[in-house]
């Protein structure tokens, strides 16, 4: 685990704790409309107050230090003592019109807030967190648009004794951040849930319309996952249909998720559904086609055309195996090029998207996809479940969504991740996730740590170049514990290990995190 170096800092006199950052005092008479030193290149190891820079409140916590990400010196805010401390730098003189700061970072985490902020650029002050990362920089961006001529750019913490942020790299240039388009959530367990006496609540506890209250805190894309033939009737084409409407009434947007199975397909299971059981492989061909095409154009009919579709869930190992495997790329390109045929016949401006596991995996992920595309397999998108509790590190996902972005020239998204508000289960199923050892480091499992996880996820998926990034679906948000709606569509009996990380609570309170749903 990465430490900022602290020997010098550790002999400083303590530090006065609790200093409120409510005031800045008056700005530098030496501003400039470029930022200065955002390398922090121009000073040496524990210099107190960078180049070009100012500080308030508690300025012994910040300072320079070796190890740069690109350079020799980065800007570090520690301490021994509690503090809080801002390290800013004033610009004047700027054209009106949109910006960005762009800046590399690690964090230690523990803060109570630790955060890049524009502010006094004309409008409200725009905030970014820092992801807590002990190892490798992320990079993140904070958007504003400059009406006044000037604009503060502003590193902020407000630390208990020993947490640590490094910052280095910092740029503010014109330009437009797009931000994510995508804000969305899978809610296909929603039917099963209600059927089988499932209530939901706002925040406040007021009973409603699920989707309406999602709606309501700014959710604006359902994703819905659809099986052939399911044991339990669920997530069938009729309830993908039925509940399609309700999306749609909301003014949300819909991706449809096909397993092209008769229940769970992921990396370790991709079972053909029971009706193809005994086809070959040109069978399987038109057997794509067809549901495809089937469910598709239902939804179309009835006036919901699906947004985005899925050709295949969690597809790492390809698809309806064993013609469909990764082991014979020709035929599983030929699946998927059916499954993209049927979605185009439908509705040509909808969303083709391939959808892999592991989203902290970049050499997996690109040996996929590169042999996707050496096979010719067509797709408009690329979604990647990450989970990071599984998954690796926020490093590791930024780099592999990145390094996709680029690499096939397609925009991305995150089709899954999760976070637990808590430990115990609500039902008599031990919860996939369960105990602290297993939770991402700096992330508790509470409100606030789901809350955190979403935003920080969301802010990596806005900073991937050239605009690429589309957003976050979160997996499961109505996925609460109801009896009879368990993970094993063939039995009645089996619980839910997620509803610890639905985003309605025990109580059926909509949760803080789906304060997400607003990020910028």
């Amino acid at each position: 685990m990465f430490h900022p170096r602290r020997t010098l800092h550790a002999l400083l006199t303590p530090l006065v704790a609790g200093l409120a950052l409510t005031a800045l005092p008056a700005q530098s008479a030496t501003a400039a409309s470029t930022l200065t030193n955002g390398g922090f290149e121009n000073d040496g190891s524990g210099t107190a107050t960078p180049a070009g820079w100012s500080e308030y409140g508690d300025t012994a916590a910040s300072y320079t230090e070796s190890g740069g990400r690109s350079g020799g010196h980065r800007l570090s805010h520690w301490s021994s003592a509690a503090y809080k401390v801002e390290t800013y730098q004033f610009l004047s003189g700027l054209t009106s019109g949109d910006y960005r700061l762009t800046a590399w970072v690690r964090s230690g985490g523990g803060q109570n807030a630790a955060h890049l902020a524009l502010k006094n650029c004309g409008g409200a002050e725009q905030r970014t967190d820092l992801p807590v990362s002990d190892s490798g920089w992320i990079r993140i961006v904070v958007p504003v648009r400059v009406t006044g001529s000037q604009c503060t750019v502003s590193v902020n913490s407000d630390a208990n004794a020993g947490n640590w942020i490094n910052v280095d790299d910092l740029a503010f240039t014109r330009g437009t951040t797009p931000g994510v388009a995508v804000k969305g959530a899978d809610i296909s367990s929603l039917p099963k849930s209600e059927a089988k006496g499932g209530t939901y609540r706002t925040a406040s506890g007021t009973a409603g319309d699920p989707v309406a209250i999602l709606k309501s805190t700014g959710m604006n894309y359902a994703r819905l996952k659809v099986w052939v033939n399911p044991a339990d009737g669920y997530n069938d084409k009729a309830h993908v249909l039925a509940l399609a409407k309700r999306i749609k009434a909301q003014g949300m947007k819909l991706l449809v998720d096909f397993h092209y199975s008769d229940a769970w397909a992921d990396p370790g299971k991709q079972n053909k559904p029971a009706a193809w059981a005994g086809h070959g492989y040109g069978q399987l061909k038109k057997d794509v086609y067809d549901h495809t095409y089937d469910v598709l154009n239902a939804l179309k009919a009835q006036g919901t055309t699906a947004d985005m579709v899925q050709v295949g869930n969690e597809i790492n190992g390809g698809m309806l195996w064993n013609e469909g495997s990764t082991g014979n790329w020709t035929q599983l390109a030929g699946l998927l090029n059916s499954g993209y045929d049927a979605v185009k016949a439908v509705s040509p401006s909808t969303v083709a998207a391939l959808h892999l596991a592991e989203g902290g995996d970049l050499e997996g992920t690109r040996w996929w996809f590169d042999n996707a595309v050496s096979h010719g397999v067509r797709f408009d998108a690329v979604g990647l479940s990450y989970y990071g509790y599984w998954h690796g590190t926020l490093h590791d996902f930024q780099t592999t969504l990145d390094d996709t972005a680029a690499r096939y020239g397609k925009p991305v998204f995150v089709a899954e991740t999760a976070y637990p508000f808590r430990l115990d289960s609500e039902d008599g199923l031990e919860n996939i996730i369960d105990v602290s050892g297993e939770l991402v480091p700096g992330y508790p499992a509470s409100t606030s740590g789901q809350t955190r996880w979403m935003n920080d996820v969301t802010s990596i998926v806005e900073a991937v170049p050239n605009g690429r990034g589309l957003g976050v679906f979160y997996w499961e948000a109505t996925w609460t514990a109801r009896a009879g709606n368990g993970w094993d569509p063939a039995d009645p009996s089996s619980g839910n290990g997620w509803e610890n990380q639905a985003l309605f609570g025990y109580d059926d309170r909509a949760l803080p995190a789906t304060a997400w749903f607003r990020h910028r």
